[in-house]
């Protein structure tokens, strides 16, 4: 089962399902508009991202040989940024140079009452890991994330 949210025209994210973890999935014109969406589908792993607030900015940065451990180390640097600040990120800001990321992510404190969160990520994983463009102007940011 493949669950689709679209956030502008060619952008969007999604989950796939994954025996007992989920998929991530990030769709857009650019690598950086995938993994910004994926990043969406993080959140939408714990709650619905339309509920979580743009109220703190973090930012990041990753380095690796390649655009998929890219990817991958910057789904952990999330994962990390939300188990160790205790908070969601529902916007986010990529930058892609070369094997370089920077990025900006904005999100509230977990408020379990209103989040009421679902499940606590714990890692990304290269399993179905890929990072390609699918079609002309169609990148696609994707792996598997333990939950």
């Amino acid at each position: 089962m493949t669950i689709t949210h679209k956030t502008e025209e060619q952008s969007r994210w999604e989950h796939f399902a994954h025996d007992a973890d989920m998929g991530i999935r990030g769709t857009g014109v650019t690598p950086t508009a995938a993994f910004e969406q994926a990043a969406l589908a993080l959140t939408g792993l714990v709650t619905d991202p339309g509920i979580v607030e743009a109220r703190q900015c973090i930012d990041l940065a990753c380095e690796a040989p390649d655009l998929e451990l890219l990817f991958t180390d910057w789904i952990n640097a999330l994962i990390y940024e939300m188990a160790v600040r205790k908070m969601l990120f529902s916007r986010f800001a990529v930058t892609i140079d070369d094997t370089k990321l920077k990025a900006q992510a904005w999100g509230e404190p977990v408020d379990r009452e209103r989040h009421q969160p679902v499940v606590e990520p714990k890692g990304a994983t290269y399993t179905e890991l890929r990072v390609a463009e699918q079609e002309p102007g169609l990148w696609i940011a994707q792996c598997i994330v333990d939950v």
